[in-house]
């Protein structure tokens, strides 16, 4: 599958916002929380300042009036609680205080963390149900060119990876910025000059990030694909169990996996790799910024004046005093880590972006047309096919010109050889195909004026294979139904010949079957799905190389039950002469043209492409 690719990055990050506004009052509380603990913590920071005055005893915790906006602020918050104590009075006082805020940092990071928890599993949730929502009307067209296994990768697991960009990962870096904006504050109250110094320097953290940082997006682009590609070739060899075991193909099937396992892991090291470089490179970044400012600053300090009194410094021409230098650079020394962990919001965002590229890919299919507004009714008299021909997109054409007539209640059989267009003349009806030129009417409506819906109420469908949910019996032959009458499904399986192997299971109607039926033989699988076709009492049976797979004894009970079908159009689609021969009529199809028509004894006595079809088996099965 190759879809049309998304947006840009841009784009697919405003797309996921989209999915983050049903929970943006929670989300904005969880940021909220992160900047006040981001807050907390440089004013943590600053109290170094009246925690070293008290343990070195210069005096009381704050010189009277500050010295510098840092200590005002200081003053301005906590002034009340240190008081004018000074020893070891004003040093508990200070602790006690630093400890309060450490507390109250913590509390809100813990709160923050939740929120953003909370907010993050309910996007990937609603992210996951609108993805298969919108699997689900998608055209038949778009699972024919693509992989069942990629399509599962791109819901469940894309959608995982996808969740931090917008969420907890966001949060983190909003919680860093803020903390690196609470420190710059913190900083300049310290000492403006030293902070434009940091300005200055701060921006070759980002420049020398750039280049990796653009090598991130594709290289994940490429691991979730081979994600998907793995998944694909494990679904395929799990699914054909049986097939890989009748050809002892156990090795060549572990082979094919291990190529795809070790693509995928060479891949995922390769952008991993490049993904963890920005980790260590912004934090030698940050600390060489971080050092050049506490050299700096040393040489503030080292020329700022005389100590006096309590062993503060002259704070003229700019200098700084000695607690003052040591709470600027414990800042910019701690400054490293949100430094170090905004670095990695853009590498986060890379891996989670090419994720969301791929399931944005699944939403941007346009879904299989509604239909017209009027609603599907019974046939009251025939369905007619008038001048339909179709090709698939790839140019072959798979139907020229076809004119036919299905009279209401008939039994009609489509027959030709493999390629013949027999599926695709009647996946038209129930419009899982629309054809190209020409209309299919009922009662002399075109079926596109009907609802999709409504018109496919009208079918019972029942392919070469039944398709089988690891349920009871019960709930398969009545999928759809949340709680369906117990009797009708009996009637069903009556009808299809069913009921006699389901009463002889150990628990009936309630046994659970297996993963796509596994428990059952092929005959009995094909039984159930006929029931299922039948549940909800269709005019229209489609039975498509249904009885391909049932045993003879089967096909009698089935063909019996259809000939008697009160009102039922009925129409089979069969290699077998046994299934087709007591049709009301049979259209014989050679390379998507309708060839020949009529009953078999007509179609027999003519020797054209049916007797040419049939040959053998008319030598094999006696004629009436």
């Amino acid at each position: 599958m190759n879809p049309g690719r998304s947006g840009g990055g841009a784009s697919s990050y405003r797309r996921l916002l989209r999915f983050l506004r049903p929970y943006r009052w929670i989300f904005l509380a969880s940021l909220a929380l992160g900047v006040l603990a981001a807050g907390l913590e440089a004013f943590s920071l600053l109290l170094l300042i009246p925690f070293l005055r008290s343990l070195f005893g210069m005096g009381s915790p704050l010189p009277g009036g500050g010295r510098n906006a840092a200590e005002r602020f200081i003053d301005g918050i906590a002034g009340g609680w240190l008081g004018p104590e000074s020893g070891l009075d004003g040093l508990r006082a200070v602790c006690l205080l630093v400890l309060a805020a450490l507390l109250l940092k913590n509390l809100c990071i813990a709160g923050g963390r939740a929120l953003s928890i909370r907010t993050q599993e309910f996007l990937v949730r609603d992210v996951r149900n609108a993805v298969h929502a919108h699997l689900q009307r998608l055209p038949l067209a778009f699972f024919e060119r693509g992989r069942v296994g990629q399509l599962i990768a791109r819901v469940i697991t894309d959608a995982g990876e996808a969740k931090p960009v917008v969420t907890d990962a966001l949060a983190q870096a909003v919680r860093q910025v803020a903390t690196l904006a609470a420190y710059a504050a913190a900083l300049v109250a310290l000492s403006w000059r030293l902070a434009l110094i940091a300005a200055i320097l701060v921006p070759l953290v980002w420049l020398g990030l750039r280049p990796l940082l653009r090598r991130l997006r594709e290289k994940f682009r490429r691991t979730w694909d081979d994600h998907g590609e793995l998944v694909a070739v494990l679904q395929e060899s799990l699914g054909a169990v049986r097939l890989v075991k009748s050809r002892v193909a156990e090795d060549f099937e572990e082979r094919r996996f291990r190529r795809r396992s070790d693509a995928f892991s060479r891949q995922r090291i390769a952008a991993a790799t490049t993904r963890h470089l920005a980790s260590p490179l912004s934090e030698t970044l940050a600390a060489v910024v971080a050092l050049g400012l506490v050299w700096i600053g040393a040489s503030f300090v080292g020329n700022g004046g005389s100590v006096v009194g309590g062993g503060s410094v002259a704070a003229g021409g700019g200098w700084i005093a000695p607690e003052q230098f040591v709470a600027f650079a414990t800042i910019a020394l701690r400054a490293i880590s949100p430094v170090k962990g905004f670095a990695q919001y853009p590498a986060i965002a890379a891996q989670g972006l090419a994720a969301a590229d791929r399931f944005f890919e699944i939403l941007d299919q346009n879904p299989e047309p509604a239909g017209g507004s009027r609603i599907a009714t019974r046939p009251e008299r025939e369905i007619r096919y008038e001048g339909v021909s179709f090709a698939y997109e790839r140019g072959r054409a798979a139907l020229r010109g076809i004119d036919l007539v299905i009279p209401r209640g008939s039994v009609v059989a489509i027959v030709g050889a493999s390629g013949s267009g027999k599926s695709t003349l009647v996946d038209l009806l129930p419009r899982f195909a629309d054809p190209r030129a020409g209309r299919v009417t009922i009662d002399g409506t075109d079926i596109r004026e009907f609802s999709v819906d409504s018109l496919r109420r009208l079918t019972g469908l029942v392919g070469q294979e039944a398709a089988l949910f690891h349920d009871t019996v019960a709930a398969n032959i009545a999928y759809g139904e949340e709680a369906p009458d117990r009797a009708a499904v009996e009637a069903a399986a009556r009808t299809a010949g069913a009921h006699g192997f389901i009463a002889g299971l150990p628990g009936g109607y309630d046994t659970v079957i297996g993963d796509r039926g596994v428990r059952l033989s092929t005959g009995q699988r094909q039984r159930i799905g006929i029931a299922r076709a039948l549940f909800r009492d269709p005019p229209i049976l489609i039975l498509d190389e249904a009885t391909s797979a049932v045993d003879a004894e089967a096909e009698t009970t089935l063909r019996t039950a259809a000939e008697g079908f009160r009102g039922r159009t009925v129409i089979v689609v069969a290699h077998r002469l046994s299934t087709v021969r007591e049709a009301d009529r049979i259209f014989v199809l050679e390379r998507g043209r309708l060839v020949d028509a009529g009953r078999h004894d007509a179609l027999v006595s003519r020797g054209g492409p049916y007797r040419r079809l049939f040959g053998q088996q008319l030598e094999r099965v006696p004629q009436p």
